[in-house]
């Protein structure tokens, strides 16, 4: 009581603190002055450029989708291009293109290089060692229409969204019975994606120490045949749907891993799991889904797990520092138009692991944590 009472003391200063410096940025007279003493100048400016940034952002993304679609980024890794040339090989009008190219440049995404002539810049390469995220891009197009209006969206007034057509299982009543061409896109999508959240997880955990990976969720394959990669001793199955899971088979024995990977169709919502693995992960899989779901789940890995075994969860989480817009933000949404899942705190799915019945939860660190985050805990 006496530390609760403290609590209460030390709140009502920081709140009136805040009340006061509410007041003060919403004063017009207080902003235009800021903008004119030198202390107070940079940080003025630097909340008038982000704001305005919120505002622009869909334009921001918007021009990145004409320079995606246009394939500019591939045309500009070969060389250089001048106006000219860009418009014969593009089909756009010259003040069109300049003013595209104008919008690209500030968002460094190309660079002049002189003389009309452009090349990629440093965001613009970047994009193009990352071809999932030109797949992200354009995917984008059904999210945000989505959002055109996101307060239906809000109030639940929206049924069917072009996002959750998306993502079938999300609405169907009976996943198990998806067809492959329901699923392909997003697989392949998922796969995309994959290797780098597979490479984020894989040097932050030490996966060498176990002998039998369960990868619940595992699409086609990508995180389980990057782990056999990393860890030879290991063998690995993949629980998806059926559908999913054959394109599963399909990769292991492309690459020749038969042998030590398998792939099995099924539910992880309603099917058993397979027993006798002593890792058992779940990456990007518990945010795809609501609580009670997630308990589902946790509580299915906890019966299917070997004894001392393991349960790996990966993906991106709120208070990420750094990224928190990320998590809160856009998959936040992201998700809301999906029609399931939310993202969850380290400390919530710490909580969520011990209500299940797991013990000894560990945060591993990551190199790129706005990717993914990794919890272990034990059975």
């Amino acid at each position: 009581m006496k530390i609760q009472r403290l609590r209460a003391v030390f709140r009502r200063p920081v709140a009136a603190v805040r009340r006061w410096r509410d007041r003060l940025l919403s004063d017009p007279g207080f902003q235009r002055m800021s903008l004119h003493l030198p202390l107070t100048r940079p940080i003025a400016r630097r909340r008038m450029r982000a704001l305005f940034d919120l505002c622009s952002g869909f334009v921001y993304s918007q021009v990145l989708l004409a320079c995606t679609r246009l394939g500019l980024f591939e045309l500009l890794s070969e060389s250089p291009r001048t106006l000219e040339e860009l418009m014969a090989l593009l089909a756009l009008p010259r003040d069109s293109l300049a003013r595209l190219m104008e919008a690209a440049e500030s968002l460094e995404l190309v660079e002049s290089r002189g003389d009309e002539t452009y090349g990629l810049g440093p965001l613009g390469a970047a994009l193009r060692g990352n071809p999932s995220v030109a797949m992200m891009i354009e995917h984008h197009s059904r999210f945000y229409a989505d959002l055109a209006d996101p307060l239906p969206l809000l109030r639940g007034e929206v049924k069917r969204t072009r996002l959750g057509g998306f993502w079938p299982y999300a609405a169907s009543a009976s996943p198990g019975s998806l067809a492959a061409t329901e699923v392909s896109a997003y697989t392949d999508l998922m796969a995309a994606s994959q290797a780098m959240i597979a490479d984020q997880v894989l040097k932050a955990y030490p996966v060498r120490r176990h002998f039998r990976l369960l990868d619940v969720g595992g699409g086609s394959g990508v995180f389980a045949q990057a782990a056999l990669e990393y860890a030879p001793r290991l063998h690995a199955e993949v629980f998806d749907l059926p559908a999913v899971a054959e394109r599963a088979r399909e990769r292991f024995t492309a690459s020749g891993i038969a042998d030590r990977a398998r792939a099995i169709g099924g539910d992880f919502l309603s099917d058993p799991l397979p027993e006798g693995n002593d890792l058992i992960t779940l990456v990007r899989i518990l945010h795809d889904h609501d609580d009670d779901a997630v308990m589902e789940v946790l509580k299915a890995v906890r019966r299917a797990m070997a004894p001392d075994g393991v349960v790996l969860i990966a993906e991106p989480m709120l208070g990420t520092r750094g990224s928190e817009p990320v998590a809160a933000a856009y998959f936040g949404f992201y998700l809301m138009a999906m029609g399931q899942g939310r993202p969850r705190s380290p400390e919530t799915i710490e909580r969520m692991l011990r209500d299940a019945g797991f013990t000894a939860t560990k945060r591993f660190r990551t190199t790129a944590p706005l990717l993914a985050r990794v919890i272990t805990a034990r059975a």
